[in-house]
């Protein structure tokens, strides 16, 4: 495994089988077939739109993030013929029907359960934990699961405290969430790999992060943003595969690396940090999986609708 190394034998890497099963099974939805409709353009004036900081937070353009929103806004204004028809006005829709309605990932993603004020290392490796938590599981339950390791005495959550909790004492903390018996496998191993390696903190490179047990791209890619505060790719969970396809942003429904690519070949890059918090709360209010309020959807006009059966 590359990077930073402290001693110890190379790790076997866990099957990649495994990893893609936790954490992208969920990306089909039942409810897709394919449809295509013809775009419509209307005239839309949203109204103050939201920004989201590698760190998760979100800033109003108005507020203290204006100048780097308008910056990014700048920086994207030139048109590509890749990009898909009306794609910026559904963002700035997007933006305004999140700053009017909050979503679970708001206040229960997890850039958001660990703890600001532990030291850094320690505040880096409980977000790598409530990522590693958080396949197939929604956020009030990983945020649950979080805050229960968080409490554990002694030492809550740290490198040092997982590995001297018993399995079944891990368990315990975790048991709620999608297949808990694996992730106390990973969680363990995981920080027996950081206390050998890494000095005991995380992988700071895209590739380090998915050596580690169960993490794949998304995971990486959310660690970097929300540990690291670096932006190296678009996190693509199930809310961000099923809406891109929705809203014709990709062009196959396929796995959500592929989505994750065909993102990121046409929109703008100051975007990235953005798309993943602004989609999937977008996706819990909203672009549900199955029956989505389009009946209170700004955009819904602009919306090809590709694969949904019905709206509500």
């Amino acid at each position: 495994m590359a990077g930073s190394s402290s001693g110890g034998s190379p790790v076997k890497r866990e099957d990649a089988a495994a990893v893609v099963k936790l954490e992208d099974a969920a990306a089909g939805d039942n409810d897709l077939v394919a449809v295509k409709r013809e775009h419509i353009e209307i005239n839309y004036d949203p109204p103050a739109a939201i920004a989201t900081s590698a760190s998760g937070r979100q800033v109003k353009h108005e507020d203290t993030g204006a100048e780097d929103a308008k910056a990014d806004d700048a920086a994207c204004s030139v048109p590509d013929k890749r990009q898909p028809p009306h794609w910026r006005e559904v963002l700035d829709g997007i933006r305004a029907m999140r700053a009017q309605r909050r979503a679970p990932v708001d206040d229960m993603g997890c850039s958001q359960v660990a703890d600001r004020a532990a030291e850094p290392h320690v505040f880096r490796y409980q977000t790598l934990v409530a990522l590693q938590l958080s396949s197939q599981t929604k956020d009030p339950v990983t945020a649950a699961a979080v805050a229960s390791l968080r409490s554990h005495k002694p030492g809550g959550l740290t490198i040092d405290s997982v590995l001297a909790m018993t399995d079944a004492e891990l368990d315990a903390h975790i048991c709620k969430v999608g297949f808990h018996n694996r992730k106390t496998v990973y969680l363990k191993q995981t920080a027996q790999i950081l206390k050998d390696r890494f000095g005991g903190d995380i992988p700071r490179t895209v590739d380090d992060l998915m050596a580690l047990p169960g993490v794949g791209p998304k995971m990486a890619h959310l660690t970097m943003q929300a540990a690291w505060g670096v932006t190296e790719g678009i996190g693509v969970d199930t809310h961000v595969h099923r809406i891109s396809h929705r809203l014709g942003w990709t062009k196959r429904l396929a796995t959500p690396e592929h989505t994750r690519k065909e993102l990121e070949d046409w929109l703008p890059r100051p975007l990235w940090a953005e798309i993943n918090h602004l989609l999937v709360g977008f996706g819990q209010t909203v672009c549900v999986p199955i029956g989505p309020r389009c009946g209170e959807c700004a955009v819904a006009a602009l919306c090809p609708k590709v694969g949904t059966r019905r709206g509500r």
